[in-house]
């Protein structure tokens, strides 16, 4: 495990010194100490970026040429994944085949970047008509410059090739903040980069806690994008750091994505996506269906089904053969669980299943899948994210009764709809007010397709070609080709 930081394509031990605890949530046991950045690695991160960026070659390479190092990153991970698997179970608790698949992401997502660079050799330029004859004008796009990308502990490795492969296919470069929680993939994909060619200062990565790291990063006056996902208060936090140099901002924030299930589902299928769409990941996934809507008619029957298969997932340590469902990544995420299933229940809710901590696993942050209903629409289990385990489940009278309380909502980050009548499949998922739908599944991603939300949800849209396009400027350059004078203070004789 990595004990420094990546700078300027070197490991260089914090500019303090220090150092903090990286956790077992499985065990509660201190399994490393990671380097502590500071605003100074900070600005040695930022410098090296800059001069990469202004006099490097990484932005004036090929499409082509950028292509070839991001495969190569992609092929190294592929090679690695077994062994970055186990690093992210140990740190982040998922169990160790959601690691394996997230790993394989991650390298697919370098590949696809590498791709769009090529494309982008393709169609360096394009013309723009013009009504007036002795014009001529085109586009090009440009790499935005240097670019924080600051992280969340959920999907560590996998959130940072989200922002690193579109961010180098672009020909930025690039300082990556990850999560305290969660840093020892994203240290690793620094001695990735480094094999794979990358030059140096291109991709810097400073680990450390948001105060000390992620502040000044978000604050850097040499910075110029800011990619974020995480909450929505440090979201705001950092627009707003942004705002006074008018720096680009792309936030993924927050999401009580509804999933609306009509009464002539199958109910298999149903209490499957269901649990995909909460369960996975221990429902720490922003995009989780948390509140579910299920048809009057059906809502018993799917009520008691989903219960009995709630209790059946296997929970324990990730890297256990056959659990489904690991702790949650830390004491603090798990007592703020455990506080929301209490303030529900004080405010109404009844517990269906689970809510507790699991028979015999005394140490390590585990809670059973937990189901609740009757919770009145105002309270907090129903219009908060709870990133955890914890499904809301509550009926619907009809199709506008569904669409009123999927929408009745400050996010708008993700939505699903379940029925066998695809016109109205077709219609309600034009109805919900979100950036992500899924028509009868939950939760099925894909590098080609766009991700981002609506309302506090957040700005902006990663992933396929609208992921590029995040670090990409736009610039006109128009020529005039007459032979005759313009003539507006100078007249020709």
């Amino acid at each position: 495990m990595r004990d420094k930081l990546f700078i300027d394509g070197t490991w260089v031990a914090p500019a303090k010194g220090g150092s903090f605890e990286v956790i077992d949530p499985a065990t509660e046991q201190v399994v490393h100490h990671a380097p502590a950045g500071t605003a100074e690695d900070i600005d040695a991160a930022v410098k090296a970026a800059r001069q990469a960026f202004d006099h490097g070659p990484w932005p004036r390479m090929t499409g082509k040429e950028r292509a070839t190092v991001l495969r190569r990153i992609s092929e190294i991970i592929l090679a690695r994944k077994r062994e970055l698997a186990r690093l992210e179970v140990i740190d982040n608790g998922k169990p160790m085949p959601e690691a394996v698949w997230d790993m394989e992401d991650a390298a697919g997502c370098f590949a696809f970047y590498a791709g769009l660079a090529e494309e982008m050799d393709e169609t360096p330029e394009e013309a723009i008509p013009l009504g007036e004859p002795r014009f001529s004008s085109k586009v090009v796009r440009e790499p935005i410059g240097v670019a924080a990308a600051i992280i969340p502990w959920n999907y560590p490795l996998l959130m940072a090739s989200w922002k690193v492969a579109p961010a180098l296919a672009a020909g930025c470069t690039m300082v990556l903040k990850p999560s305290e929680l969660t840093p020892l993939t994203a240290l690793e994909l620094g001695a990735i980069v480094a094999e794979a060619g990358l030059p140096a200062g291109v991709l810097n990565i400073v680990t450390g806690l948001g105060p000390e790291a992620g502040q000044p990063l978000s604050e850097h006056s040499g910075i110029d994008k800011i990619a974020f996902t995480g909450s929505v208060p440090t979201g705001a936090k950092i627009m707003a750091a942004a705002a006074r140099d008018i720096k680009n901002v792309s936030l993924e924030l927050g999401g009580k994505s509804p999933f609306v299930i009509f009464a002539d589902s199958d109910i298999e299928k149903a209490v499957e996506w269901i649990m995909f769409g909460i369960f996975w990941n221990q429902g720490q996934v922003c995009s989780a269906t948390s509140r579910v809507l299920v048809e009057e008619s059906l809502y018993p029957a799917l009520l008691e089904r989903l219960v009995a298969e709630a209790a059946k997932i296997r929970i324990g340590s990730g890297l256990e053969e056959g659990t489904l469902l690991g702790p949650l990544v830390s004491k603090g995420q798990y007592d703020k669980v455990l506080a929301a299933i209490e303030r529900g229940k004080s405010e109404g809710a009844a517990v269906a299943g689970g809510g507790r901590r699991p028979a015999g696993l005394n140490t390590g942050y585990f809670l059973e899948p937990t189901i609740l209903t009757d919770m009145p629409e105002e309270s907090f289990v129903w219009t908060e994210e709870i990133f955890g385990p914890v499904v809301c489940v509550k009926p619907f009278k009809d199709e506008a009764d569904a669409i009123r309380m999927a929408n009745d909502s400050r996010f708008g980050l993700a939505a699903a709809v379940m029925s066998r009548d695809k016109a109205r499949c077709e219609r309600v998922a034009r109805a919900f007010r979100a950036g992500i739908v899924w028509i009868n599944c939950s939760q099925p991603t894909f590098t080609e397709a766009p991700w981002g939300g609506y309302k506090q949800s957040g700005i902006g849209r990663e992933l396929g070609r609208w992921g590029l396009s995040n670090y990409l400027e736009t610039k006109q350059i128009t020529s005039f080709n007459s032979e005759e004078p313009w003539g507006w203070y100078i007249k020709s004789d």
